[in-house]
């Protein structure tokens, strides 16, 4: 078994402020038929977000796409909403920290949303010659991505003639017959297959989002690796010793007995920012379904200290806080030497000694005002530690669903909105 890249420290979460350890562990045991049904799905194949971090079958598809893409371009445009972009979008920060791509690398856009200004001003800038898109809807039939799909193959007509543009386009979608399928089909367009199986919230692990990691300069097979050791850390442990089911049933049990209704996730660095954005849709979408479920709020520190603590620390004790730290002491170069003698503190230091006394401080003082909190730990942000991130949060997810009996794998609710939309567009197009 390979080493966890990550601890999880619940005392701070725990005891007379937070959930009663017999609680805990009463809730995470009732847990352990779930983990002995759900490593064998794992092992079977019967679950195909569980059975991803073990994959390496579909790797090489991956990198030929890699090749191909990388040899024609020089910016990349990943196509998609929810699940289809947030889980490549938190893996590549960890490549480029937001400040462009790694040297020999293609720059990656991400286009969530379909703001026409933000459209407008990537076409005014970039360069068509050099530009591959990729497209990506698990139903195929996506509205937001079918309709980014048409507006820039458009563009692409425009540039570099229907022959050409066709060829810088590559769809990632579900081998059966739809809109997006249809469309690719008919320009003669790459395309890659996505799993039936898994859907857009858990793809993070899946060709979803390791072909952007990859496009990055990212190791792959690092990310599945460290998702590989967090599914064996929790479902090969007893329940009570499961990081997953520990998370899990800290999380319901807050609820449940203190009706604790916000679950925050607060990384400490930049890189993992993105990993709660990711974490939202993945929690929010999962479990909130038949009035159950509890809201995830993401947080950045030290940024959220002077935005969110004085709410945390003086408004209502109804939050659970999970704290991200890294061992950033000692780590960036020293600061200017200063005689100013209120600035002593600060002399020479470099910012990761402060980084590192501000996690600390923050989740002591969270603890001593009894607000529970949960302390993740990783060495560094890197591929092996974001692939275990993912994937306990993909399994604690599915145990908490099991915990509050709701299927974690639908999204009913969010149907009805996508129905009214279209009845919005077809009444302005006939004129009603």
């Amino acid at each position: 078994m390979a080493k966890l890249p990550y601890s999880q420290d619940l005392t701070g979460a725990t005891g007379p402020s937070g959930l009663a350890p017999e609680r805990l562990a009463a809730l995470a045991g009732g847990l352990q038929p779930a983990l002995d049904e759900l490593q064998a799905a794992r092992r079977s194949g019967a679950s195909a977000v569980l059975a991803l971090p073990d994959r390496s079958d579909d790797l090489a598809d991956i990198e030929a796409a890699v090749k191909r893409i990388g040899d024609a371009a020089d910016t990349v445009v990943i196509l998609g909403t929810g699940g289809s972009s947030l889980g490549g979008q938190t893996l590549v920060r960890l490549a480029d920290h937001g400040f462009g791509p790694r040297a020999g690398c293609p720059r990656l856009v991400f286009f969530d949303n379909v703001d026409p200004a933000t459209f407008d001003a990537f076409f005014a800038s970039a360069d068509p010659a050099r530009t591959h898109i990729v497209s990506v809807s698990k139903s195929g039939g996506t509205a937001e991505t079918i309709l980014q799909t048409l507006t820039c193959k458009g563009w692409l007509d425009g540039a570099v003639g229907e022959a050409a543009s066709a060829k810088a386009f590559t769809v990632l979608t579900e081998a059966k017959p739809s809109a997006l399928t249809r469309f690719a089909n008919a320009n003669g367009m790459a395309t890659l297959e996505h799993d039936k199986g898994v859907g857009g919230r858990y793809s993070a692990l899946s060709n979803v989002g390791l072909l952007p990691a990859a496009l990055a300069g990212l190791d792959v097979r690092a990310i599945r690796a460290g998702a590989a050791a967090a599914l064996d850390a929790s479902l090969l442990a007893p329940a009570t010793e499961s990081p997953a089911a520990l998370g899990a049933a800290l999380n319901i049990g807050l609820a449940e007995d203190k009706a604790f209704g916000v679950t925050v996730l607060m990384p400490y660095v930049d890189a993992l920012a993105p990993l709660a954005f990711w974490f939202r849709q993945l929690w929010a979408e999962s479990l909130g379904k038949d009035g159950k479920g509890t809201l995830p709020a993401n947080a950045l520190g030290t940024v959220d200290q002077h935005s969110q603590l004085q709410l945390y620390l003086g408004g209502p004790n109804d939050k659970l806080y999970t704290l991200i730290l890294s061992d950033v002491a000692g780590a960036g170069p020293a600061s200017l030497p200063t005689d100013d003698a209120e600035l002593a503190y600060l002399n020479q230091r470099p910012l990761g000694d402060l980084l590192d006394a501000e996690q600390r401080a923050t989740a002591e003082t969270l603890i001593r005002n009894e607000r529970p909190t949960r302390i993740l730990t990783v060495a560094q942000a890197d591929e092996a530690s974001m692939g275990a991130l993912m994937a306990h949060y993909e399994l604690e997810t599915i145990l908490a669903a099991r915990l509050l009996n709701v299927d974690p794998f639908d999204q009913p609710a969010v149907e009805e909105g996508k129905v009214l939309a279209r009845e919005y567009l077809e009444r302005a197009r006939s004129g009603a």
